[in-house]
């Protein structure tokens, strides 16, 4: 059963570390799982680490925290070739994508390569939850910042474009972001960007932003934008989540 119509939970987190096993999935995992309406049986989600190189260590552990969760995990490889026949039908077959932090640059790069920007706007619309965290966050936006090509910030602006928005991660936990940002959206390299905090993430119900939803009490999420009188970050208040 997939969700009511197409949704996007971009995030800044979504793990926590495990008591037995290296990872947990987080509440903002639980919460795409929540969107995407599955009841009745496990849930079926995609993941893809394509940002990080698909480490076989990295699958492990998601899969291990599926297997925690209640939830069925596959991993879709890209390297050295994809790991199915049909990626088009593994992703609409999903209840939720979930994309791996790391190189947004080089994922997007992968991912054009193997034309998955078609295969992710029909999974979309299909009503299946696109979320992840970080580059899992920015790629479903136009763009945002990014230290892909060196340890200083850069713009990104090839991204998938389901979401008409630029897209700032790990607001507070790493002090380069926001003025980045502010620079990138007043030079006009950004359009209006949506930005969250560590722990925190954005639902969006087709290209609307409807909620701000965070893991971590106290953690915040901004609308930067350009104004007539300069740019302004608004504070968008996020909801609780209740811990998984």
């Amino acid at each position: 059963m997939p969700a009511d119509q197409p949704t996007i939970l971009a995030t800044s987190g979504g793990y926590r570390y495990g008591r037995r096993i290296r990872l947990e999935f987080n509440a903002l995992v639980h919460h795409a799982v929540d969107l995407s309406g599955v009841h009745g049986r496990r849930p079926r989600i995609t993941y893809l680490g394509t940002a990080g190189g698909d480490q076989a260590q990295g699958n492990y552990w998601m899969v291990q925290a599926g297997r925690e969760a209640g939830f069925d995990v596959t991993c879709l490889d890209l390297f050295p070739m994809p790991s199915v026949d049909d990626v088009p039908a593994l992703l609409l077959g999903s209840d939720i994508v979930w994309v791996q932090g790391g190189s947004v640059a080089n994922l997007l790069a992968v991912w054009a390569v193997h034309d998955l920007g078609p295969a992710m706007r029909s999974a979309w619309e299909a009503g299946v939850v696109l979320s992840g965290v970080s580059a899992g966050s920015i790629c479903w936006f136009m763009g945002g910042c990014t230290d892909s090509f060196g340890p200083e910030l850069r713009a990104v602006t090839n991204g998938l474009a389901l979401l008409p928005y630029g897209n700032g991660v790990h607001y507070d936990s790493e002090e380069s972001r926001r003025p980045t940002i502010h620079r990138l959206v007043g030079e006009g390299t950004l359009p209006l960007t949506h930005c969250t905090d560590d722990g925190v993430g954005l639902v969006y119900h087709g290209t609307d932003l409807v909620e701000a939803v965070t893991e971590v009490a106290g953690k915040g999420a901004y609308a930067v934008e350009l104004t007539d009188t300069g740019v302004t970050e608004t504070r968008i208040e996020p909801r609780l989540l209740s811990a998984p």
